[in-house]
């Protein structure tokens, strides 16, 4: 199609001039979105690294513990106290939102138990049982903490990366193009108008004459 077929209008022109406003407004939102998260994500990542520590801290005197305990009680002894246990720790799960991303908040309640609360009775068993069930009890509390900042991680990334494909497509995509075709039905109109004022100058001239 020649270039002089092409016969834009004036509406065309101002709706395109609106997506393009549209467009920008969309993309500094997302911008700053995008932005937004980043930080939020080096937050949770700060936390990430305390939490991945004390989970390794919290495993590795658990399982002194639990050496410990197999050897002065012997495995049957601590089996024995491990299924006395009447009550299970509990979680529940809920969500909070961090700039529009859901992310868990996870509760947990018996965790921690007392002497009396872990069922095996304290006079069948020494302090060492004692010691390994609190180095187990803060163990499971580690790694629900873990679990919740790492699944909080998790979700932060997919949204930044998600958030950053959007803002690259309207900042390298959808505004340069619609720029372009702006630019063009300008450029275009012009020339209509150009080529109306020189038929009309010419009927004019054909008048006078």
């Amino acid at each position: 199609m020649a270039l002089r077929d092409i016969k834009p209008t004036r509406s065309e022109l101002i709706g395109l001039k609106k997506r393009i406003a549209l467009s920008e407004r969309g993309y500094k939102i997302l911008k700053m979105k995008r932005d937004g998260l980043i930080l939020e994500f080096f937050k949770i990542l700060a936390q990430a690294k305390d939490s991945r520590g004390e989970l390794n801290r919290k495993y590795e005197q658990a399982v002194e513990k639990m050496a410990i305990a197999n050897t002065v009680e012997g495995a049957i002894g601590v089996k024995a106290a491990a299924f006395s246990v009447a009550e299970v720790p509990s979680i529940s799960l809920r969500s909070k939102n961090i700039m529009g991303v859901v992310v868990p908040e996870i509760e947990s309640s018996k965790v921690r138990k007392s002497l009396t609360d872990r069922g095996y009775g304290v006079l069948g068993t020494t302090s060492v049982i004692d010691d390994t069930a609190v180095a187990f009890e803060e163990l499971v509390e580690a790694i629900i903490q873990s679990a919740e900042i790492e699944t909080t991680m998790k979700k932060l990334i997919d949204e930044i990366e998600s958030t950053k494909r959007r803002v690259n497509a309207l900042e390298f995509k959808v505004i340069p193009e619609l720029t372009e075709a702006r630019d063009f039905i300008k450029m275009r109109l012009d020339e209509m108008e150009r080529e109306e004022l020189f038929r009309l100058k010419k009927i004019k001239a054909r008048s006078v004459a």
